[in-house]
């Protein structure tokens, strides 16, 4: 419940892939949820009554990671200390070293965070700790997207899906890199699978999935998935319902369908392009 409080859409604690993804007022509006779901996430932890050393652990870390959802540079060098100071301690925790990636990530020290998750990487998986595994490979593979070192991301990304098959951000990711490679086919794949697995309602994923089934020539399908991600959210404003406008045509050529593609009545959709983006 306190990780739902603090990652409620489960996105990759400190990647940049997907930083600027969002409308900039979503983002608004999310840095005020965040502020009231860090003060849940901090109830909860206060009525936690840890019995043993193991679990006195698990609260330490999640009183570190409410420190990180604050974003502020002292409580992220604070969440450091304490994760630093757990793995010196033991050298093969991985929540405390996955935590100080994170914040090394989100203080701009790459080097030190992909030296972290390498350590991860080497590791031998096992199910107590298989989410922060995952979350590991994940925020790697981040870097390596970055760096356009892309055989070594999906390499990392396989993993993930080798462990938890539903794993959205895997398929995510994945269809991030077919995007950037112009394979449309099979970014919109792997964006199926990261819009099944998300539920149909995470709208970024919607609009990305949109926009690939359009570069794909799939275009039935594109307005498919506008309709659907416009029920959850009817005012997401890179998909943008407005009154039909015929294309213009001009002499000797070829109406043009594109972007705006009827619905029904008099509405219609404006499908993803580029320039929304």
């Amino acid at each position: 419940m306190i990780w739902i409080c603090l990652n409620p859409d489960n996105d990759t604690l400190g990647g940049e892939v997907f930083a600027n993804s969002e409308p900039e007022r979503l983002v608004a509006e999310r840095k005020e949820n965040d502020t009231l779901s860090v003060k849940a996430a901090e109830k909860l932890l206060h009525d936690l009554r840890p019995t043993n050393a193991q679990s006195a652990m698990k609260v330490r870390i999640l009183e570190n990671y409410c420190l990180i959802a604050t974003q502020s540079k002292q409580n992220v060098e604070r969440a450091l200390d304490s994760f630093m100071e757990v793995v010196s301690t033991q050298s093969d925790h991985v929540p405390a070293l996955l935590g100080s990636a994170i914040a090394f990530m989100i203080l701009k020290q790459v080097p030190r965070a992909r030296n972290q998750l390498k350590r991860i990487a080497k590791m031998q998986w096992n199910p107590i700790d298989a989410e922060e595994f995952e979350k590991a490979w994940l925020l790697l593979a981040d870097i390596y997207i970055i760096n356009s070192k892309y055989d070594m991301a999906q390499d990392l990304l396989k993993k993930c899906i080798q462990h938890n098959q539903a794993c959205f951000k895997a398929w995510e990711y994945h269809g991030y890199v077919n995007e950037k490679e112009a394979s449309y086919k099979d970014a919109a794949m792997n964006y199926e699978r990261a819009w099944q697995f998300s539920n149909f309602t995470n709208p970024t994923i919607g609009f990305k999935l949109g926009f690939n089934y359009l570069k794909a020539k799939r275009f039935v399908d594109a307005i498919d998935v506008c309709h659907k991600v416009l029920n959850h959210h009817p005012n997401y404003p890179k998909i943008k319902k407005k009154s039909l406008k015929k294309p213009e045509q001009t002499s000797g050529s070829k109406r043009s369908y594109l972007p705006h593609i009827k619905l029904s009545g008099n509405s219609s959709v404006l499908l993803p392009t580029r320039s929304d983006k």
